[in-house]
C-alpha cells in the first residue's frame, strides 16, 4: 500500500450515479457567468487596447506589438474559459431534464433479447491484479449475450522467467474468472429451471414466490461471499468491493426485500414478472471468457498501439479462422465453410456482435452499465448514435496528494464532456464506450502491409484515437453521445513521473486532427446538415486548446509586457471561470480551494504540455507516427524525466525575478501576478513532486545524460553452415525466401550458398 500523504483524499465513498438536480438559481448564475465573461472581454478592448491605442498614435512598433500578442493570448484564454462555462451550462440542462429508465422497464426489454456485446479489454505489462478486477466489473454486466475478451499485446514468447510467469499469470485470468463464476450460475439456472417446472405444473403464486426468493437470496449471499474473501490494499480495491461486487449484492438485495414484503402482505408478482427476476439472475452470472493474443500471428497488424490491439481482433469477428503454421510463424486463414479439415488443426471461432464494449484495463464498471447504454442506443431515436458511454470518473480515496488532485480535473472533465453532448459536440473517450459495430464497420480503411491485408476501423495515427475516431464517425453522418450518469470509474496517476506519460500523450494529436474536422463540417454541409455554432466552438476548443493556452501562459510568464494593458477587466473575464470551477469542485466532493491547487497544477505540467504539442508538430512535418507510451500503473513511485523537473524550479526562479523586477518599477498588477505563480508552482512542487523527488529525479537525468554504455565486445563471426537438405528448414524457406537477402546479401554470388540455412 501506498503511505498516506498529508493533504490527501479522506472521502472513500463514491459519487452518488445520478447526478443531483441543478436548482433554477445555479443554472441562471451560470448564464449569468457568461454573459459577465463577454461583456468583460468586450470591454477590455474597447477600454484598454482600443483607447490606448488611441491616446498613444505615436506609439512606436514595439508597444503596438505588445498590444496585438497580449490581446491575443487574453481573447484565446478568455475563449477556453467561455467555452468551460458553455460546457458546464449544457450539463446542468442534461441533468435536469435526465430521468432514469425504471427496472422494470429494463426487464422488460432484456426478457427476451437475442442480440449480443463483445468486450474487448487492451491490456500490455500491465499487473494482473488491476486487470483482474476489470474483467470481474464487465463478467458482472447483467447482459445475456456477453462476450468479454481479454486482448493480451505482450510479447508472447518473453525470456525472462519472471516476465513469462506474470504473463501466464494475466492468460489465465479469463479462464479463472469463467471457472468461479460457475456455481453461481449453476444455481441460477437450476432457480429457473424449477420455476419454469412449478409454472407449467400449476404452482401457486406463493410457492413460486418462494422459488424467486431463495435464488435471490443465494444469489445475494454468493456475491457477500465474494466480497469476504477479496483482498482490500487500497482504494481501488476498497471501491471494487464496495461498489461493483457489493453495489450489486445490495441491489439484489433490494429486490429481495420487495418479494419478501410482497410475501408478507399475502401479495406476489404475476408469473410473467417472477420469471423477468430468473432471467435477470441468469443474465448476471452469464459471461464467455476469452483471452487473444494478436502478436502470435504475423498476417495482423504488430504496430505498438491500443487502436491496432482492437482492429485486429475487429477484424477478425463474425468468422472462423484456420491457424497455419508457416515455417516458424502462424497466420490466420478465413476458413470457407465447405473446406474440410481435419480435426487436429487449430481453429478460431470469432463469435461477432451487434455491440461492442472497449475498457481500458484499468477502469471498472458499476453493475448496469452495458443494460442502460444498449437500451439506450435501441431507442428510435437514437439510431445513429456510433457510441456512448459515460465519462469516466476518478476513484475516491487517493493516497496521494497528486493523485487527488488529478482525480479532481477528471471529475471536472467528466461534467464537462456531458456538456459537449448538449450541443452534439461529443468526444469519445477512450477508457470505456459501447460501440454500434457497424458505425466502425462504415469508417474502415483496409492498407496491404508486407504482403498482409491489416483492416483499421480505429485511427492509429495520433495516440488520442478516440479524438480522431470521433471525427471520422461524424464526417460518415454518425453522432455520438454521453449518457448522463456515473457508471465508469478509472485509475488516475499516483505521481508526478507517470503523470508525465499520461499528459504527454493527452497533449499530443489534437492539431493533426483539426484539419479533419474541417472536412467534416464541410461533408456536412453537402449533406445539409445542420452545424450549430457552439459546437464547432467546443471541438475547435477541445482539440487546440493546450496548444494555445501553453503558449500563452508562456508569453505571460516570461514576457515583460507593458503595464498600460492590464486591467481590472481581464480579472472580471477569469474570475466567473475559477468560480465555476471552485463550485464544480465543490459538487464533485473535492475542495473549493482545489482552483488554487490547479492552478499550481497546470504550472509545473507546462513543459509536459509543451512537449507533446512540440511532438505534435514534429509530426505533421515528417509524417511518422508517434509512439504510443503507457501510463505506468505501479504502486512504486515512476521517475520523471530530469527536464520536466528542472522547469518548474526555473518558473519559480523567473517568477521571483520578475516579481523583484516589476516592483522596483512600481508595475503592481505584474508584481501580483508574478508572484501568484511562484507562490502556487513552488506549493506544487513540493506537494506533487516533492523536493527529495525532484532532486533524485534531475540527478538521474544528469546521469542518463552523460552515461555511455559500454561498447560490446566483437565476436568472431562464424561461418554459415553450407546448406543441406539435414539442416535446412524448408517450411520457412517455401515460406519466407530468405529474409537476409535485403539486409547483408546484396545480391553476391558467392553467398548465394547461405539461401535456406536455418
Amino acid at each position: 500500500m501506498r503511505k498516506r500523504q498529508w493533504g490527501a483524499e479522506k472521502r472513500s465513498e463514491p459519487l452518488s450515479i445520478v447526478h443531483p438536480i441543478p436548482s433554477r438559481r445555479k443554472m441562471a448564475w451560470g448564464r449569468i457567468a457568461i454573459v459577465t465573461t463577454i461583456l468583460a472581454w468586450v470591454g477590455y478592448v474597447i477600454s484598454t487596447i482600443m483607447r490606448q491605442l488611441a491616446d498613444n498614435p505615436d506609439a512606436g512598433f514595439r508597444f503596438r506589438f505588445e498590444a496585438a500578442m497580449y490581446l491575443a493570448v487574453v481573447t484565446l484564454l478568455t475563449f477556453s474559459a467561455l467555452m468551460y462555462l458553455i460546457a458546464r451550462q449544457g450539463a446542468l440542462l442534461r441533468f435536469s431534464q435526465h430521468r432514469r429508465v425504471p427496472r422494470g422497464e429494463l426487464d422488460r426489454h432484456f426478457r427476451s433479447y437475442d442480440k449480443s456485446i463483445t468486450t474487448l479489454v487492451p491490456s500490455y505489462a500491465e499487473e494482473p491484479s488491476v486487470v483482474r478486477k476489470t474483467l470481474w466489473s464487465v463478467a458482472l454486466q447483467e447482459f445475456t449475450n456477453l462476450h468479454v475478451v481479454l486482448l493480451v499485446d505482450d510479447n508472447p514468447y518473453p525470456q525472462d522467467p519472471e516476465v513469462l510467469a506474470k504473463l501466464q499469470e494475466t492468460r489465465d485470468l479469463a479462464s479463472n474468472i469463467q471457472r468461479d463464476l460457475e456455481p453461481a450460475l449453476n444455481a441460477a439456472q437450476a432457480s429457473h429451471t424449477l420455476f419454469s417446472q412449478q409454472r407449467e405444473a400449476g404452482a401457486s403464486s406463493p410457492q413460486m414466490l418462494a422459488t424467486t426468493i431463495v435464488a435471490y437470496e443465494a444469489a445475494a449471499t454468493w456475491l457477500e461471499d465474494m466480497a469476504a474473501n477479496e483482498k482490500v490494499e487500497d482504494h481501488v480495491d476498497e471501491f471494487f468491493v464496495d461498489s461493483v461486487i457489493m453495489g450489486l449484492a445490495r441491489e439484489l438485495r433490494l429486490t429481495l426485500l420487495a418479494l419478501k414484503a410482497a410475501a408478507a402482505q399475502n401479495d406476489s408478482p404475476d408469473s410473467y414478472r417472477l420469471e423477468e427476476f430468473h432471467l435477470r439472475l441468469v443474465r448476471i452470472f452469464s459471461v464467455q471468457m476469452h483471452t487473444f493474443e494478436r502478436k502470435k500471428y504475423a498476417n495482423l497488424s504488430q504496430e505498438v498501439n491500443k487502436a491496432m490491439n482492437l482492429n485486429a481482433y475487429i477484424s477478425l469477428m463474425g468468422q472462423k479462422w484456420l491457424v497455419e503454421q508457416r515455417g516458424d510463424i502462424e497466420v490466420l486463414r478465413a476458413l470457407d465453410p465447405a473446406q474440410k479439415t481435419a480435426e487436429a488443426v487449430k481453429i478460431l471461432d470469432i463469435p461477432d456482435s451487434e455491440y461492442l464494449l472497449t475498457l481500458d484495463a484499468d477502469s471498472l464498471l458499476l453493475r448496469d452499465y452495458c443494460l442502460r447504454l444498449v437500451y439506450f442506443l435501441e431507442s428510435e431515436e437514437n439510431s445513429r448514435v456510433a457510441v456512448t458511454q459515460t465519462p469516466y470518473s476518478s476513484f475516491r480515496g487517493a493516497p496521494t496528494r497528486i493523485e487527488r488532485l488529478a482525480g479532481a480535473t477528471t471529475d471536472i472533465q467528466h461534467i464537462l464532456h456531458q456538456g459537449k453532448t448538449h450541443y452534439n459536440a461529443t468526444f469519445w473517450v477512450g477508457a470505456n464506450a459501447v460501440i454500434r459495430k457497424q458505425a466502425l464497420l462504415d469508417i474502415s480503411q483496409t492498407a496491404t502491409v508486407g504482403g498482409y491485408e491489416i483492416q483499421t476501423y480505429i485511427q492509429d495515427r495520433t495516440v488520442i484515437e478516440d479524438t480522431e475516431s470521433s471525427i471520422d464517425l461524424g464526417t460518415f453522418g454518425w453522432t455520438l453521445s454521453n449518457y448522463p450518469e456515473r457508471l465508469s470509474y478509472s485509475a488516475t496517476p499516483p505521481d508526478f513521473g507517470s503523470l508525465v506519460v499520461q499528459r504527454r500523450r493527452w497533449a499530443n494529436g489534437g492539431l493533426l486532427i483539426l484539419p479533419k474536422f474541417g472536412r467534416q463540417i464541410n461533408e456536412r454541409k453537402r449533406r445539409n446538415e445542420r452545424i450549430g455554432l457552439r459546437e464547432v466552438l467546443l471541438r475547435v476548443n477541445y482539440m487546440s486548446s493546450i496548444a494555445w493556452a501553453s503558449v500563452g501562459l508562456i508569453f505571460l510568464l516570461a514576457y515583460p509586457y507593458d503595464g498600460r494593458l492590464l486591467s481590472p477587466l481581464i480579472f472580471a473575464a477569469a474570475l466567473p471561470y475559477f468560480i465555476a470551477m471552485g463550485s464544480d469542485l465543490r459538487d464533485s466532493g473535492h475542495r473549493f480551494s482545489d482552483i488554487f491547487r490547479i492552478y499550481g497544477f497546470n504550472l509545473i505540467l507546462l513543459p509536459v504540455n509543451m512537449a507533446g504539442v512540440l511532438k505534435s508538430m514534429e509530426q505533421a512535418f515528417t509524417g511518422d507516427k508517434i509512439p504510443f507510451v503507457r501510463t505506468p500503473k505501479v504502486r512504486n513511485r515512476t521517475a520523471s524525466p530530469g527536464l520536466y523537473v528542472v522547469i518548474p524550479y526555473l518558473i519559480v526562479i523567473f517568477s521571483l525575478f520578475t516579481t523583484w523586477r516589476d516592483f522596483q518599477d512600481s508595475n503592481w498588477g505584474n508584481v501580483a501576478f508574478a508572484a501568484l505563480n511562484s507562490v502556487l508552482a513552488l506549493y506544487a512542487i513540493r506537494a506533487y513532486i516533492g523536493f527529495k523527488n525532484s532532486i533524485v529525479d534531475m540527478a538521474l537525468g544528469v546521469v542518463n545524460w552523460l552515461f555511455i554504455a559500454p561498447k560490446k565486445a566483437k565476436t568472431a563471426k562464424v561461418p554459415y553452415p553450407v546448406a543441406t537438405p539435414e539442416n535446412t528448414d524448408w517450411s520457412t524457406l517455401l515460406y519466407q525466401g530468405d529474409r537476409r537477402l535485403d539486409r547483408d546479401l546484396r545480391g553476391k554470388d558467392d553467398r548465394r550458398k547461405r539461401i535456406g540455412v536455418k
